[in-house]
């Protein structure tokens, strides 16, 4: 045999090696995150249903479920303007099967999508619990159900809040590419850091906070790593939670009510993690319920959070922490596949408005600062616009700033004149005088760097960006991530 017939003999079987491992390893996200497949019956066409009271008279509404099993609601309004609002939802919730009321209710919060004459779909998604990919897909599912019930929309947004800002700045970059199905996408208060360090800060509060109180679990409790958040078994209830961090920290007594010891506690756990007074029993939450979720119910027992190399500083002392605090390092395929699901690549066709309040408590303005750099790394930013107001909560915003983030969303898409932060702040007026609700926009600010907020990892894992051709290898083979 000639020796160029056998080097492309091992070209070839380097090449099959190759995708053998590819399709092993997204088997393994398939298998660990994703589950079982989608389901192939075809849906049945959604039903007229009473529409939430804020939208009494104003529309048309309809719900359904799809083919795998996500319950969803509809809204064309009376004086509909042709275009669609395709809404992704925060959470995640932590029911094991879809809720047909959360889309309804979803609807009614974002009443104001319709007052502003847009139609409306959300999806409550197939099952609660973590899933980016699967939002995302199952937001795609709620839009195709929409055009075929009612024709294509002269445009389409993709609108996500929250985590359900991740879920459709995931739908921006998988379904969203130039002339297809999506025009534009507003992500707001978007937790947009992805899963493989966006929870870090809470992973630090789950270790800092047993460090002090001693009580998730009891020393006379069946222990475990606390990198699960809570154990498997643990028949723990969000009240029983509240009582422990109560106990140990008096968080919701007055000040004067509480022990020398309680406030201490409290003082050295807000000051080590950064984390403000009134989130903080949020954010045990998450730590707690998520986190299990996640390991257990998502990555098979794997261990996606690392601690090793931090430095914990601002407690009455630092080293008497640090020698005590407990550590523990990330799985590596744990970190693979929660990334593969969870985290952004920039890769944006289409243009994308985002609006955070500056000081949010519970998706710190920060998580703006990672996407911007997301972007910025896939020579992408020109898509982006970024809004900024002086406000200080996470779940809603004023009305008048979506409906002025909608309506600048859709002018730039129609005439491609880009705003701007004060173009945003000087048009907002306008709709303030329908809804009242105040425009707090400060287009001068500039949140810090990602790293400026959340402890960096040192001794942490992070998993390399997949290359374009990978990425397009791993989307034929496994296109949900996180399913049921």
């Amino acid at each position: 045999m000639d020796r160029s017939r056998t080097r492309a003999l091992i070209r070839a079987a380097s090449r099959r090696r190759r995708t053998g491992v590819l399709a092993v390893l997204a088997a393994t996200v398939s298998t660990a995150l994703a589950g079982a497949p989608p389901a192939q019956a075809t849906a049945p066409p959604p039903s007229v249903a009473a529409c939430p009271a804020e939208l009494a008279d104003k529309a048309t509404c309809y719900t359904g479920q799809d083919a795998n099993g996500a319950y969803y609601a509809i809204a064309v309004p009376k004086d509909w303007n042709g275009s669609l609002v395709v809404h992704a939802h925060g959470g995640p919730d932590l029911g094991a099967t879809s809720d047909p009321q959360r889309s309804v209710d979803d609807l009614a919060r974002w009443s104001v999508m319709v007052d502003e004459g847009y139609a409306w779909a959300g999806s409550s998604y197939r099952r609660g619990g973590y899933g980016t990919r699967m939002g995302a897909e199952d937001t795609e599912n709620v839009r195709r159900l929409f055009v075929e019930r009612f024709g294509k929309p002269e445009r389409t947004y993709v609108h996500g809040q929250s985590w359900g800002g991740d879920v459709a700045a995931k739908v921006v970059e998988t379904y969203g590419k130039k002339n297809g199905p999506y025009d534009g996408a507003l992500l707001t208060s978007g937790v947009l850091g992805g899963g493989s360090r966006g929870y870090d800060y809470r992973v630090d509060l789950r270790v800092v906070y047993q460090y002090y109180c001693h009580n998730h679990p009891r020393p006379t409790e069946v222990q475990y790593p606390l990198w699960e958040g809570l154990r498997a078994g643990s028949t723990m209830t969000s009240a029983g939670l509240r009582a422990r961090l109560q106990e140990c920290t008096g968080y919701a007594s007055a000040p004067e009510e509480r022990t020398a010891l309680q406030q201490r506690n409290l003082d050295d756990i807000l000051a080590v993690t950064r984390i403000p007074e009134r989130t903080l029993e949020s954010h045990l939450r998450f730590a707690t319920f998520t986190f299990r979720d996640i390991v257990h119910d998502r990555l098979g027992g794997r261990n996606p959070f690392s601690n090793e190399g931090v430095w914990y500083s601002g407690s009455h002392d630092d080293k008497a922490l640090n020698a005590g605090v407990e550590r523990f390092s990330a799985d590596p395929t744990a970190v693979r596949d929660l990334s593969y699901d969870s985290d952004l690549t920039g890769k944006v066709s289409i243009p994308v408005l985002t609006m955070h309040a500056i000081d949010d408590p519970t998706a710190f303005v920060e998580h703006e600062a990672a996407y911007r750099a997301t972007l910025q790394g896939a020579h992408r930013d020109r898509y982006l616009v970024q809004s900024f107001t002086d406000e200080h909560e996470h779940s809603q915003l004023s009305n008048s700033e979506y409906a002025n983030s909608i309506a600048a969303l859709d002018s730039w898409v129609r005439t491609g004149h880009k705003p701007t932060p004060q173009s945003l702040a000087d048009s907002c007026g306008a709709f303030d005088r329908t809804y009242g609700t105040g425009c707090f926009y400060e287009p001068g600010f500039h949140p810090s760097p990602y790293a400026s907020r959340i402890r960096p990892r040192p001794g942490g894992l992070q998993w390399p960006a997949m290359s374009a051709a990978q990425e397009k290898k791993w989307s034929k083979i496994d296109g949900v991530g996180i399913a049921p």
